[in-house]
């Protein structure tokens, strides 16, 4: 194959680029500087919250039902009068509450479901200390004259995995699986205003009122998302979990809610917390 003399200089200059110059001096490439993380403008509003928010953690009242859980936890209770710490596996062994939370959903073989921290702990409490497990779905959520032992239970329970990073354990197939339908129900348009998770939860930037909406497909709105949950919501004065957050949810959305500790709700919790898989947990929390 014959190349002109020009395509023959090119290559020349491609593979031998300092012979194409003076001799002794090759060329010399400049590395750029690495390019800077965004940095999050936040506006007068939301820094004067979190200068108010960061008052109240000091004293957060999250604190006494974190200690209620506890005794919940280590009492022998229920009809069969054992205690979940001799009884109940969140998946590191019986009893062993220390980093269950950060790698919750998962999947539990007894059971033949992936759960979230509550969907365990109340399982445990109606298969292990023989509950009533009507009993438990009749007041499911903290009002200002009841707090569910469910409640305090995974107050106590999160509290255990403060500080520590997230690791839903995706490599598993089921837990994968369960992510994978969260991924669609977070999609999914319905209801009279045709709304998703995603209308609010979706892009970047959006917010209601004085409240930012974080971008659940992100890490960083993801781990926004499930952050200082359990909380105590200043609004009521009330202990409140993510199975309530994913409860209300529905409502605003003008959707029928989800039963409680129900696989839509669980599938939600493990596609928004294996989004934030890395992050530091830091909570039980203060909530609006």
């Amino acid at each position: 194959m014959k190349y002109s003399i020009a395509v023959v200089a090119m290559l020349a200059l491609a593979v031998h680029p300092a012979s194409a110059q003076n001799k002794g001096t090759a060329a010399k490439k400049v590395a750029k500087p690495p390019a800077a993380a965004p940095v999050e403008e936040k506006d007068a509003a939301t820094l004067e919250f979190e200068k108010f928010r960061a008052m109240m953690e000091e004293t957060n009242p999250a604190e006494l039902f974190e200690a209620q859980g506890e005794e919940f936890w280590k009492n022998k209770r229920g009809h069969n009068n054992v205690s979940l710490a001799e009884s109940c596996d969140l998946g590191l062994g019986v009893g062993v509450v220390k980093g269950a939370y950060v790698q919750m959903p998962r999947y539990f073989a007894d059971a033949g479901k992936v759960m979230d921290v509550e969907r365990r702990i109340v399982w445990c409490m109606i298969n292990k200390q023989g509950f009533n497990e009507a009993d438990l779905m009749k007041r499911p959520f903290a009002s200002d004259s009841h707090t569910p032992e469910a409640t305090s239970l995974v107050t106590y329970v999160a509290g255990q995995s403060r500080d520590m990073k997230f690791a839903v354990p995706l490599k598993d197939p089921h837990v994968k699986d369960v992510y994978e339908i969260g991924k669609e129900v977070v999609n999914y348009r319905a209801g009279p205003y045709d709304f998703s998770c995603n209308t609010c939860h979706g892009t970047d930037g959006k917010r209601i009122r004085m409240q930012n909406l974080p971008n659940i497909s992100t890490h960083r709105g993801a781990t926004s998302a499930v952050m200082g949950w359990p909380g105590y919501r200043m609004t009521g004065g009330v202990m409140l979990t993510q199975q309530w957050r994913m409860g209300d949810c529905f409502r605003q959305q003008r959707f029928p809610q989800p039963k409680y500790l129900s696989d839509t709700v669980t599938s939600l919790l493990t596609y928004m917390t294996a989004n934030a898989n890395g992050a530091t947990y830091k909570g039980p929390g203060i909530k609006r």
